[in-house]
């Protein structure tokens, strides 16, 4: 009897311990003297991680603005030995996120953007960069069968035209290639009223050098002041001289060069060919008796 009285007595005593031991944890937790544990920050992660941190400083684009080392690092070993995060942990939504094999060309998470590609990468650039690939396919050039990465090595390269292309004059620059010429659809010629006629005589001389020679009023005018906007674009003489002569005139004669040579030689008629004048409709020829 008196065995189980002193069991009974041991346990009471245990048991009042670990409630006072509760109550003065809870007491210590809800006072603000007693310190928590230390926030590591990216500086003591640098401490002794010296090179993820020059390299965020030096090319981390997002990773280096709007995170910090332990918003991708959960823990530190030997606490948490899975401290590599899935690139998917923070990157999602997109069709470019979705690709397999992050790391076959963003190969430093620390320099996200710095990518250089091997020759015949292109269907994970159009992930992001969809509106070229459409130029490229309905604009159908040498350009198209290409891959991405044939001009664009390293990520974010805008190479220079003179790369692959010969320069139509000697001083030549590629801003002045792009003045007619988009890169993704090359073929489509376009330019603005301001280009200058020698960007047209690089590869129209022989028409060029007529123009400037000519002694009338065409030859005062820029080339793209005719053909406006477009390549190969020949505008009607109409467009700007209207009908200056009579019906029956143009009717007679409907082509303005038979009588005007042409554009760019305007009225040079030793130049022009010989034309068959018909005589004029009332002309009756009178048979002989």
């Amino acid at each position: 009897m008196k065995k189980c009285s002193l069991m009974k007595n041991v346990w009471i005593f245990v048991l009042a311990g670990l409630a006072l031991f509760t109550v003065q944890s809870m007491v210590f937790a809800a006072d603000p003297a007693v310190p928590a544990a230390p926030k590591l920050s990216n500086d003591d992660c640098a401490k002794c991680h010296s090179k993820p941190p020059a390299d965020i400083a030096a090319n981390g684009r997002k990773h280096k603005t709007e995170i910090g080392c332990q918003d991708c690092h959960n823990g530190h070993p030997p606490t948490n030995r899975k401290i590599i995060p899935l690139c998917s942990q923070c990157h999602e939504g997109k069709a470019h996120y979705k690709l397999a094999a992050c790391m076959s060309c963003h190969k430093n998470p620390h320099t996200p953007l710095n990518i250089t590609f091997g020759n015949n990468v292109t269907d994970p650039c159009v992930t992001c960069h969809a509106g070229q690939i459409v130029k490229l396919r309905d604009n159908k050039s040498k350009h198209t069968a290409l891959n991405c990465s044939f001009c664009h090595n390293t990520h974010g390269k805008i190479p220079l035209c003179t790369q692959c292309h010969k320069t139509h004059y000697t001083e030549q620059t590629t801003a002045d290639c792009k003045k007619c010429h988009q890169a993704h659809m090359p073929k489509n010629v376009a330019y603005n009223d301001k280009t200058p006629s020698k960007d047209c005589a690089a590869c129209h001389k022989k028409a060029y050098d007529l123009l400037t020679a000519s002694k009338f009023k065409h030859s005062k005018l820029a080339c793209v002041a005719c053909h406006q906007a477009k390549h190969k674009m020949v505008p009607q003489c109409q467009s700007c001289h209207g009908n200056r002569h009579p019906a029956a005139m143009m009717a007679q004669f409907p082509k303005c060069g038979t009588c005007h040579s042409i554009a760019h030689d305007l009225n040079n008629l030793s130049t022009a060919p010989a034309a068959a004048v018909a005589a004029p409709p009332s002309a009756k020829k009178t048979k002989k008796k």
